[in-house]
């Protein structure tokens, strides 16, 4: 049984991205590493309306018993365990995200607060978008550098060391998508773009 502690920190996650809409009543996932298990969410389950046997424990490094009710994308939570710093993982469909990365191939951050949290945002494309086995075998490549990473057309993954600093990067990223978004419908000239400044590109 999970503990009341962890549980809180995957309801109130799982709240706060359906409120927000980067989520639908059902898609999404989150997780957390817990020594040599995960803690991720049960498939098919409510993110707005956890409840604690939502929670699925699984090992971090066999898929055993637990795999049969976990989320379908826990072999992607699993590689991002094994082959980055992540303590906390959660998948989201953020809208703004989701639009820029249709036309943009990594989303510059125009706003104080993006600049300093990301800078910039990668953006990649997989064969199938929504399917497991390419995110597992991509997403981990760009989580060792960045907080977050887009998948073209589909939603983003971030990591944290806890469930609140990974949806801290959910809910940062999408701020800052939303207002380069409409910044760029506005169709004038920036006053400042960082990303043609020097050495932005190695950021």
């Amino acid at each position: 049984m999970i503990d009341e502690e962890t549980f809180k920190q995957f309801k109130i996650t799982g709240k706060i991205l359906t409120r927000h809409r980067y989520n639908t009543s059902h898609s999404g996932n989150i997780s957390m590493r817990s020594g040599n298990k995960i803690l991720i969410k049960r498939r098919g389950a409510m993110l707005g309306y956890l409840e604690p046997d939502d929670i699925i424990e699984t090992d971090l490094y066999n898929a055993d018993s637990g795999i049969m009710l976990s989320s379908t994308e826990t072999e992607v939570h699993r590689q991002i365990y094994l082959n980055t710093d992540a303590m906390a993982v959660i998948h989201a469909h953020n809208p703004f995200c989701v639009i820029l990365s249709f036309i943009e191939d990594e989303i510059t951050c125009l706003d104080a607060e993006g600049i300093y949290m990301y800078r910039k945002i990668p953006i990649i494309e997989l064969d199938n978008p929504a399917g497991p086995a390419d995110a597992a075998r991509e997403v981990p490549k760009i989580l060792k550098n960045y907080p977050i990473v887009v998948v073209r057309g589909h939603g983003v993954f971030a990591k944290g060391n806890t469930l609140y600093d990974a949806l801290q990067n959910i809910t940062g990223a999408e701020q800052s998508a939303m207002l380069r978004y409409y910044t760029m419908l506005t169709g004038k000239p920036l006053k400042r773009d960082y990303s043609k400044e020097k050495f932005f590109s190695e950021w």
